[in-house]
């Protein structure tokens, strides 16, 4: 890991009035969205099911092109980067992603390092160092010569985070990076997260789920509906009894964390139908 960061990463990330539809769709999944993503800072994508979250996170890491608009790396269209020259800057972890059969935890980890392979840079003893603290920080270590097909869902989620953790990026892009874990994990994977953005100043954008961690371990919130931005803002800012109702639909109180302070959703008890 690279040494810790006296300020926030230079990487710059920004989509601008972006459009986009899946490929022989009609129906356009992202209506004109644009946001700046604070360097060196947390961000949470929050929302509900199918409202444009993993989307918009696919067109920040450049799986997924545009209709109409721009998201642009350092005042740069994505798509005028090379693939290693952007996959140094930026690492993308997709909410569904498939291992090569057969291939072992060690190995899926090492493949992070391929941006910074070429011809004069082969296999070093740098590379070594970043996948044995990749998986040092996952608590992977010990899964090393086991295959990634053999592991439970849980192990899983670490290993991959492991590879994109080893791949060094200024940039990372978390699509619902807690899933499959329990409680305990969840916790572990957001505090190595924290840890990423307040040492080495990374720039995280995670697609979170529960509410309470995104207003505790996040800097802002990007909360979205039907393919728009409807807030953005600090945790304070945006989980309010109002946005959680007119995003989600529930009525909740939203209350200080005792331990944190920062917001806890109470949701309301809901009238039973008779």
């Amino acid at each position: 890991m690279r040494a810790p960061a006296t300020q926030p990463a230079g990487a710059h990330l920004r989509v601008d009035s972006l459009h986009l539809a899946y490929m022989r769709s009609t129906r356009e999944i992202l209506h004109g969205v644009s946001l700046d993503v604070m360097p060196g800072k947390m961000t949470a994508i929050i929302g509900p099911n199918a409202c444009g979250k993993s989307t918009l996170l696919k067109a920040c890491g450049r799986v997924l092109a545009a209709h109409s608009g721009d998201v642009l790396l350092n005042g740069r269209t994505v798509n005028t980067y090379g693939s290693k020259e952007f996959a140094r800057i930026i690492g993308l972890l997709p909410q569904s992603a498939n291992a090569p059969e057969g291939i072992t935890v060690a190995d899926l980890v090492a493949r992070g390092r391929y941006p910074h392979q070429n011809l004069l840079h082969q296999w070093s003893r740098d590379d070594e160092a970043a996948v044995a603290r990749a998986l040092q920080r996952t608590n992977t270590a010990d899964l090393a010569k086991r295959h990634v097909s053999a592991l439970s869902g849980g192990q899983r989620q670490r290993v991959w985070i492991a590879m994109v953790l080893a791949q060094q990026t200024d940039i990372l892009l978390l699509d619902e990076p807690t899933t499959f874990l329990d409680l305990a994990h969840q916790l572990d994977v957001l505090d190595l997260c924290r840890e990423l953005v307040d040492e080495y100043g990374t720039t995280i954008v995670a697609v979170l789920h529960d509410l309470d961690q995104a207003g505790r371990y996040c800097d802002y919130i990007i909360a979205m509906h039907d393919g728009r931005i409807l807030a953005h803002g600090t945790p304070q800012e945006v989980i309010t009894a109002g946005t959680v109702h007119s995003v989600f639909g529930v009525d909740c109180r939203v209350i200080p964390d005792p331990e944190s302070g920062t917001p806890l959703v109470v949701p309301l008890a809901r009238k039973k139908t008779p």
